[in-house]
């Protein structure tokens, strides 16, 4: 009988060293961040997840308190469980170091502490998003044999770029403040921090402008394929602005100017240089419509809509568009750039423009994006300005991922998951180095698009490598590893509800 308890405690205590040994062993280094961290080092222990975990920071600074809500939530929605604003035995501590780089962080992962370190809030946000991904993974592991644990260890990051964008296009079909919010939440998760709106085109004026009210009650009303349209009111936009600034995400409207007009000019025929208002347009072409240089009509209109929308915008910069102005005049086309450049640096903002704004003289801090031509891109480093990189060919989210896709275009080409990944924007164009590069934005434009399923399913997997482009070193960035790390990231777009495209390339993991 002692034999035979003996031989059962012998048992019970293998069971529970190898339990425990697995249980010990720390993982953090396999948890497949997107973006990829800068360093990663494991340590060997567990931080245990459980009630009364409490926060550390400073309470007397106010501007910290989106920082705080974001791990809230974050943590509640991994865990079921709450935070308490107050130390405890488990503690998350927040640790200010001004070393850091702006959005640079270090997490510390301890046995009885969660500390991240930054010396700004975006610092401290951009953390908060390792974090949440961390506890994604391991709450997706989670079993009632196993408990609840984070891997200890440091992790210490910082972006490549400053500029992580994207670029949704409202204006050829219309989304909701709803689904702008919820592109926001996502853009954020993968540390992005730019959403570039493209807010005016043909088929659609999509922002309030109070003293030209007829832009959207009229200009608003349609888009691509005759649909009802919409816009948004000043409140609406506020409402935006607010939401991207507590998931620091920085807006950037866009008015494309002179071209992509005929919603304004059919809104005020005044501003057609024979007075007639065209008719509403809802096709795809492009190319066709432009404002009148010759009438100062056109240039009073000009600074109230760059006005009125600047006022609402805190962030820096104000895109004037500039693209695809097949019908003016080059030297109109000369004159509109100058005067919109202008009117916007009086109004206290930077002018972003697509890249054939190189072809005006550009005022010290303009931003050019690259989208089209490799040429005209060199041209406006020549003349200081720095880079946008959004190359057609590689970022565009519209763009198809083959011939299959339902969705989408093909003019630039089949973007799939890898040729979308795997490149470089230091390198792309010759003679445009790291230097010249403010960072990287992909645009999604809408012809094809209707709803939030069809935008994610253009836009996931694929917003993944172009952020992971944007924050780490191309040194870091290896496709086969990359495709190993995505392939784990189905399950939490399903836990998302993305509807992503499930590329054949990846081995997707799934619940």
């Amino acid at each position: 009988m002692i034999m035979k308890q003996f031989n059962l405690l012998f048992a019970s205590l293998i069971f529970c060293t190898l339990s425990c040994e697995s249980l010990s062993e720390s993982h953090l280094e396999k948890i497949p961040l997107i973006p990829i961290a800068k360093t990663t080092l494991p340590t060997g222990g567990h931080f245990y997840i459980k009630p009364g975990i409490g926060i550390d920071f400073n309470k007397e600074d106010s501007t910290i308190a989106p920082v705080i809500r974001a791990l809230k939530t974050a943590w509640k929605s991994s865990t079921n469980l709450s935070l308490d604003d107050k130390k405890s035995i488990s503690t998350i501590r927040f640790i200010e170091d001004k070393t850091l780089a702006n959005e640079a962080y270090s997490l510390e992962i301890e046995a009885k502490s969660i500390s991240i370190i930054s010396s700004t809030n975006e610092g401290y946000f951009r953390g908060i998003k390792t974090l949440e991904q961390i506890l994604l993974f391991q709450s997706a592991k989670e079993t009632e044999s196993i408990p609840f644990t984070l891997p200890t260890g440091v992790i210490s990051d910082k972006a490549r770029f400053s500029y992580r964008g994207s670029m949704l296009d409202v204006s050829r079909h219309f989304f909701s403040v709803e689904d702008i919010k919820r592109y926001i939440d996502l853009m954020a998760f993968y540390k992005m921090n730019y959403l570039h709106l493209h807010l005016s085109d043909d088929q659609g004026w999509r922002i309030e402008i109070k003293s030209w009210p007829n832009l959207t009650l009229h200009g608003g009303s349609t888009e691509v394929g005759g649909g009802e349209g919409g816009f948004y009111t000043q409140k609406d936009y506020r409402e935006i602005v607010a939401y991207a600034a507590e998931n620091f995400i920085t807006i950037v409207p866009e008015i494309d100017l002179p071209g992509h007009t005929n919603a304004a000019l059919s809104s005020y025929p005044e501003l057609n240089c024979d007075g007639v208002a065209p008719p509403l347009y809802t096709g795809m072409d492009v190319g066709f419509s432009s404002l009148c240089v010759d009438k100062e009509i056109t240039f009073k209109f000009m600074e109230d809509v760059i006005k009125e929308i600047a006022t609402i915008t805190p962030g820096p910069y104000f895109h004037i568009g500039g693209d695809e102005s097949h019908s003016t005049k080059k030297e109109d086309y000369r004159i509109f750039i100058d005067r919109a450049q202008q009117i916007v640096q009086n109004n206290g903002k930077i002018t972003m423009g697509w890249d054939e704004i190189q072809s005006t003289t550009l005022l010290p801090n303009t931003i050019a994006q690259y989208w089209h031509s490799a040429e005209n891109a060199q041209n406006a480093v020549k003349q200081g300005a720095k880079i946008v990189m959004s190359p057609g060919s590689r970022a565009y989210l519209d763009m198809k991922y083959d011939s299959l896709s339902p969705l989408g275009l093909k003019w630039a080409g089949y973007i799939d998951v890898k040729h979308g990944y795997d490149w470089d924007p230091a390198t792309i164009v010759n003679g445009i180095t790291e230097k010249d590069i403010l960072g990287i934005e992909a645009p999604l434009w809408s012809e094809t698009i209707e709803d939030f399923d069809d935008l994610s399913f253009l836009a996931f997997p694929r917003l993944l490598g172009y952020a992971e482009i944007g924050w780490a070193d191309n040194h870091q960035r290896e496709w086969e590893d990359y495709k190993s790390r995505l392939a784990e990231h189905g399950v939490l777009l399903e836990e998302l509800k993305i509807n992503y495209y499930p590329s054949p390339k990846i081995s997707w993991k799934t619940k």
